[in-house]
C-alpha cells in the first residue's frame, strides 16, 4: 500500500488485523530455499560481519530482533514479533516522498548447527497488502574453514501494484538500496557494545 503520510501505529494494527488471515499472494511460497522460480526478478546480497562463533551469535540475536529492518528509512511493526512460522508482521518505508506499508508473514525458519558451519534464518512471504509478490530470505552464516560470519539477502519478486509495475527500475532500485542497508544495519548490531539487562 502506497500512502502520502506517515500511517499511525493504531492504522498498522489494523491494517495487520486485516492481512493475518489472508494467503500468501505468490502461489512459490517457500521457494526461496532453493533459487528463484521463473517469472521473477531478483536480489541477492552477501556480506561479512566479522570473525568468530561469538560474532555469529550476536548475528542471530540481531536477526532475532529484525536489526536489518533498522536502515533509517525502513521500520518494522512490530519488532518484538516472534521469529517463527507464521508470525505477519507490517514493513513502513520511506521512498522519494511517498510511505510504503507492507505486510509480510514468515514462510519458514532454519537452522543448521554442523562442525564445519552453522547457519540461522528465516524467509518472510508477501501478503496481498503488499506492493511486490514474492519472498526474501535473511540468512546469517558461520564457516569453521575460515572462522567467519556472513550475512546474506536473498529474494525473488515481482511488481504487485500498479505504480511499483510503471516504475519497476526504480522498485529494483530500492530493492537493492534495502540489500546493502540491511548488511550495515547488522554489521552495526554485531559490533554494538552489549548492554547488560
Amino acid at each position: 500500500m502506497l500512502l502520502l503520510r506517515e500511517p499511525s501505529d493504531a492504522e498498522i494494527q489494523r491494517f495487520l488485523e486485516d492481512q493475518r488471515p489472508l494467503p500468501f499472494s505468490y502461489p512459490e511460497v517457500g521457494a526461496s530455499r532453493e533459487g528463484t522460480p521463473p517469472g521473477y526478478g531478483t536480489n541477492h546480497h552477501r556480506g561479512r560481519l566479522g570473525p568468530g562463533k561469538q560474532t555469529f551469535e550476536r548475528a542471530v540475536e540481531a536477526m532475532r530482533h529484525w536489526k536489518m529492518y533498522d536502515t533509517g528509512w525502513t521500520r518494522l511493526c512490530w519488532p518484538d514479533a516472534p521469529i517463527s512460522e507464521g508470525a505477519v508482521v507490517a514493513v513502513v518505508g520511506r521512498h522519494l516522498g511517498l510511505k510504503s506499508l507492507n505486510a509480510c508473514r514468515i514462510a519458514y525458519v532454519y537452522e543448521e548447527d554442523q562442525p564445519s558451519h552453522k547457519r540461522y534464518g528465516f524467509a518472510v512471504g508477501t501478503l496481498p497488502g503488499h506492493v511486490e509478490r514474492g519472498e526474501e530470505r535473511f540468512t546469517v552464516e558461520w564457516q569453521a574453514a575460515d572462522n567467519t560470519v556472513s550475512y546474506e539477502l536473498s529474494a525473488f519478486s515481482r511488481p504487485s501494484h500498479p505504480l511499483v509495475r510503471l516504475a519497476q527500475p526504480l522498485s529494483r532500485l530500492i530493492q537493492y538500496r534495502f540489500a546493502t542497508d540491511s548488511l550495515q544495519s547488522m554489521a552495526a548490531a554485531v559490533t554494538r557494545p552489549q548492554t547488560k539487562s
